[in-house]
This record gives C-alpha cells, structure tokens and sequence, in this order.
C-alpha cells in the first residue's frame, strides 16, 4: 500500500520504519525536521509539505499528539479534502471518544473512511512491533488494513463498530498508567527519604509482589537526574485531564486517576513539562524533602 504518515516521533518513527520494512510505500510528513535522516534512511519518502502526504495515498496515519492536531490538520487546514475518496485515515493519538467520533463523521461525509486506532507499548514496542492496538471503527474498514496494524502491533484488539471505542479503552489503560508512575515516585521518595540505596530497592521490586510495568519501566529512570524523553509530563497532563474530564461526564469517581492528576501537574508547574514522565518524582520532592 501507498502510506501518508504525519508524526515522525519517538513512536512514530519506528512505527514507519516498520511499515517499509513489510514493502509498503512510506511518504512522511512532520513539523520538525529531525527525524528527517533516519526516515530517509529507511526509505521513507520525506514530504516538505503537509499536502504532498496526502497525494495519491491508500492510507492516512496520524500519530500525532492529540485529536486537536489531528482536526486541525485534517479538517481546519483541509488535507483531508486532497486525499482519494476513499482513502482510510488511521488515528492514532489519544483523544476523547467523541472527539473521534466527530472526526470519523466530518470524514464519512468527505468520502472517508476512518479507524479510531490509538496504541499502547511505548518505543520499545514500537521498535519491536509488539504494540497494542485498541481499535473502533467498521470491521470492514479495519480488515483493509488489518496487515498494517499487525506490522506495527502483534496485539490488535476491535473494541466495537463505533470510532470512539478504541479511545474509550485508551482513556482505561491511562488511567492505569499514569497512576502506576504516580504511585511508583511516590514508594521511590519514600524509600529515599528513608535513606535506602534506591537501586537496591528497584532491584527487590522487581521480583516482588509490589512490582508492575511502569515499576520496571520507568523506576529507573526516577532515579536518573535528567533521563532521556521517552513520553513527556505534559502528555500525563493531557491523558489524565481526559479520564478526569470523561469521568466527570460519565458520574465516575476517580480519587486515584485524579490525585495522580495533581502530581503531574504540579510538576509541569514547576516548569518540567517537557521532561521525562518518570519525573514526576520531582513534585514529592519539592514538597516533601526531608527534615
């Protein structure tokens, strides 16, 4: 298949890769130039213009941050009116369910067809092609595809018919996540103001009861004073504002989601936005420093 790809990041990128690598035809497209050598070196077709990723392509994939970027970009800025009619456009950024369903509908009326398609795995699945895949949408619009989304994902889950779905099931995994980073900077400041050697401690966690994914994850990166980005703090901001935001609609108490909220967001305060997610631990430590 011929495939526009608009969102060339850490996840991104290593998902296009892998698309090429099963002989699909990669034209790409993203705000910032810095992938630009490894896209090409894979060869991926780079576009220096948001138009030339929609000409004359099977498949639309948008990885891109939020659903606002991606209305922007298909609809406020109109690349949605130069692909083929149709085309498949794959959404894969975590949004609100009925901002999903709004843009399927704008599509649908264009000619379009849309997959409400956001992942779960972090770069390393995404490099290892081991990513979930929560998907809502028609089951005909989704078997066309099927062979993408299994390139980049072993694990393709059809939430239900309707785009929405998927990030209905997104918004549940977020949740998960984002309390489990909270959560774990919170045992790690505990344990430092306790004066533990904290790799000695994520080493016992590791193989105790107390462990989980985000645990392995990022924990060691907590304990890094300036690990490398792999998900940013302003991304919980963002994730965890839609779970608050869906739940106050849906009469939904989340003292947990919410609480981990405030964490996130006390640390962008300080000014850590676009650090790593694990630094989280940094709100505990401004607020609770021992002695």
């Amino acid at each position: 298949m011929k495939i526009g790809f608009v969102g060339l990041g850490a996840m991104g990128l290593p998902m296009a890769k892998r698309l090429m690598a099963q002989g699909h035809s990669v034209l790409g497209y993203d705000v910032s130039e810095r992938n630009r050598t490894a896209f090409e070196a894979a060869g991926g077709l780079w576009q220096t213009t948001a138009a030339g990723v929609t000409q004359g392509v099977d498949v639309l994939w948008l990885m891109v941050v939020s659903g606002d970027q991606a209305q922007d970009f298909l609809l406020t800025q109109g690349h949605a009116d130069t692909l083929p009619g149709g085309a498949t456009v794959i959404l894969g950024c975590t949004q609100p369910a009925s901002q999903a369903a709004a843009t399927a509908q704008a599509l649908q009326a264009k000619g379009l067809h849309m997959l409400d398609a956001p992942v779960s795995g972090g770069v390393v699945g995404a490099e290892s092609g081991t990513l979930s895949i929560m998907v809502g949408g028609p089951s005909a619009t989704l078997d066309s595809v099927r062979p993408l989304l299994m390139a980049v994902g072993g694990n393709v889950f059809h939430m239900g018919q309707a785009c929405g779905m998927g990030s209905t099931m997104k918004m549940v995994n977020q949740l998960l996540c984002g309390v489990h980073i909270a959560v774990a900077a919170e045992a790690l400041h505990l344990a430092e103001n306790a004066g533990l050697d904290l790799q000695q401690v994520l080493d016992i966690i590791g193989v105790s009861a107390g462990n989980s994914w985000m645990v392995g994850n990022r924990g060691p990166r907590m304990i890094q004073s300036d690990p490398p980005v792999t998900s940013a703090i302003d991304i919980f901001v963002k994730d965890l504002s839609i779970v608050s935001d869906e739940a106050r609609k849906l009469k939904t108490g989340l003292p947990l989601a919410n609480g981990a909220l405030q964490m996130f967001l006390a640390t962008s305060g300080q000014g850590h936005g676009k650090a790593d997610d694990s630094q989280v631990i940094r709100a505990y430590r401004s607020m609770n420093r021992k002695g």
